[in-house]
C-alpha cells in the first residue's frame, strides 16, 4: 500500500538520506518493524506527562537504526506537546568534566530544544516569553485588570510572585531559587524592553555565564551552572516545562560510543558514574517530567573493559548482553536491542522509500515485486548479512540504484541491480522462483 507523503517531507527525507543523516521530518515513513517499541515509547510518554520520569538505552550496531529510533521518539514527543532536545555526544560534551565540558553538554541540550510550534532558533527565549505573556493574561482575567496595564509594567510584584510560586512547586531544589531569580530578571527585561537584561537571563539559564562574579554583577545571582550542578539545572528545566503547560522534557543522547572512546579509564569511570546518577534519578522519579534516551552500541553498554559495564554499579542495572539476543520481545526493559530487519520489514522499507523518492524527484520509477526481491537477495547474499544487514546499508544502496535509474532511464532496472551486486547468484534464476529464498507476506 502506497504511503501518503507531501513533497516537503519527501525532499527532507531524500536530501537527508543522501547526506547520510537522519531526516528531521517524515522519519516515520522509514522506521519499519518497531511497532512494539513505538507503543512502549507512547506508554512512557504518558507516564512522564503525569509527572514521572524514565530512561532507556537503545542498543544496536552501527547503522542499525539507533538515530532513526531517537528521531521517532522526538517526533512522537513533539506531537504530544513535549519539549524535546536531541544531540550527539562528542569529546567536548561529557557528563563529567572539570573544564566546563559538562556545562557544554548542558548548553547543547538547551540549544537543541524544540517544541511542536518552534523547531529552531531561540526556542528557550520564545518559550519563556510565551509563558510571561500567559501569566499576564491570566492575571488580567483573574483580577479584571487591563492587559495593557500589565504589559506596561504595572503590578510587577504580582507577576514575580507567580513566577516564584511556580518554582516553589519544584521537586528538584538544588538551583530552583537561582532559576527563579533568572526568570524574574527575564521578566524585568521583557516588561521594560531591556534586551540586554533578557539576553543575560537566558545566558544564565543556558549555562553561558562562567563566573559567579559576572553573574552577581549583571544579574544579582550568586550561583552559576557548573560541571557539578548542571543536572540539577536539567531537572529544574524539566519541571519548568511541566509546570508552564508542556507535557515534559525529552532528551535524546546519540553517539554514546564517544563515552566508550574516552582514552583514560578514570575519565570513563566518572562519566559512567554520572550516567548512573541520571539512571537512579529518572528511575526513582526524582526528575519530574524527564525522559532520557541513549543511542549506544553493544560495546558501549556491555564491554566490561571500557563500556558502561566496566562500572560495577551501572553494570548491575543494565543487565547482561545475552538478554539482547532473546527472540522473545520485552519492551519493558531499560536496555532495548534494535534487532536486524526481517525480510518482510526490508521489503516494506524499500516500497516506502521508492514512493518517497518518486514524490521528491517527481518521477514515476517503477520497480516490480520481482525486482525488489532481486535487490534484497543481493543484500542478503553478502557475507554476514543475516546478522549485520542494517537499515542504513539497505537505504544507501537502494537510493543509489534509484539515482542510476533516474539518470539513465533507458537502462533496465534488473541490469542496474545486477551491476550493483556482481556476485548475485539468483539473477539468472527463474523469476517465478525468486520468492523461494525470501518469503514476503
Amino acid at each position: 500500500m502506497e504511503i501518503k507523503i507531501n513533497p516537503k517531507q519527501a525532499q527532507n527525507i531524500i536530501k537527508s538520506l543522501e547526506g547520510g543523516v537522519v531526516p528531521e521530518i517524515g522519519v516515520e515513513h522509514l522506521l519499519v518493524g518497531r511497532n512494539k517499541e513505538v507503543s512502549e515509547v507512547i506508554n512512557i510518554l504518558d507516564t512522564i506527562a503525569d509527572g514521572g520520569s524514565d530512561i532507556r538505552f537503545w542498543v544496536g550496531d552501527f547503522g542499525s537504526g539507533k538515530s532513526f529510533m531517537l528521531s521517532t521518539i522526538e517526533n512522537l514527543a513533539l506531537q504530544k506537546d513535549f519539549v524535546v532536545s536531541t544531540l550527539d555526544l562528542n569529546p567536548s560534551r561529557r557528563f563529567y568534566a572539570t573544564d566546563r565540558k559538562a556545562v557544554a553538554l548542558y548548553s547543547e541540550i538547551i540549544d537543541n530544544i524544540k517544541t511542536k510550534a518552534i523547531k529552531n532558533g531561540n526556542v528557550l527565549d520564545a518559550i519563556i516569553e510565551t509563558w510571561i505573556n500567559q501569566l499576564c493574561q491570566d492575571l488580567s482575567t483573574s483580577k479584571n485588570i487591563e492587559i495593557d496595564q500589565l504589559l506596561a509594567g504595572k503590578y510587577q510584584d504580582e507577576i514575580k510572585n507567580q513566577i516564584y510560586e511556580t518554582l516553589a512547586k519544584f521537586k528538584a531544589v538544588g538551583l530552583s531559587y537561582e532559576f527563579g531569580q533568572a526568570l524574574v530578571k527575564y521578566y524585568e527585561g521583557f516588561i521594560n524592553d531591556n534586551r540586554i537584561l533578557r539576553t543575560n537571563a537566558i545566558r544564565w539559564l543556558r549555562g553561558d555565564i562562567s563566573t559567579k562574579t559576572e553573574s552577581k554583577k549583571i544579574l544579582g545571582i550568586n550561583q552559576i551552572i557548573t560541571d557539578d550542578n548542571y543536572f540539577q539545572a536539567v531537572k529544574n528545566m524539566s519541571e519548568l516545562f511541566l509546570e508552564i503547560g508542556y507535557k515534559g522534557f525529552v532528551i535524546n543522547f546519540d553517539e554514546a560510543v564517544n563515552l566508550y572512546k574516552l582514552p583514560y579509564s578514570v575519565s570513563r569511570e566518572r562519566n559512567y558514574e554520572r550516567v548512573l546518577n541520571i539512571y537512579n534519578e529518572t528511575k526513582s522519579n526524582q526528575a519530574r517530567g524527564l525522559f532520557v534516551n541513549f543511542g549506544a552500541t553493544r560495546k558501549t553498554v556491555f564491554d566490561t573493559n571500557r563500556g558502561m559495564a566496566s562500572y560495577g554499579a551501572l553494570k548491575g542495572r543494565l543487565g547482561d548482553e545475552d538478554s539482547l539476543d532473546n527472540k522473545l520481545i520485552n519492551t519493558n526493559k531499560t536496555v532495548l536491542p534494535l534487532k536486524p530487519l526481517t525480510n518482510e520489514e526490508i521489503y516494506t522499507l524499500l516500497e516506502n522509500l521508492l514512493n518517497v523518492y518518486n514524490v521528491n524527484y517527481k518521477e514515476m520509477i517503477e520497480i516490480s515485486h520481482e525486482e525488489i526481491i532481486m535487490y534484497m537477495q543481493g543484500q542478503l547474499n553478502r557475507p554476514g548479512a543475516d546478522e549485520f544487514l542494517t537499515p542504513r546499508a539497505v537505504i544507501k544502496d537502494f537510493i543509489e540504484i534509484l539515482d542510476l535509474k533516474r539518470q539513465n532511464p533507458n537502462e533496465d532496472i534488473k541490469d542496474i541491480i545486477n551491476m550493483k551486486f556482481k556476485n548475485l547468484t539468483s539473477v539468472n534464476k527463474d523469476p517465478d522462483n525468486l520468492d523461494d529464498d525470501i518469503e514476503i507476506i
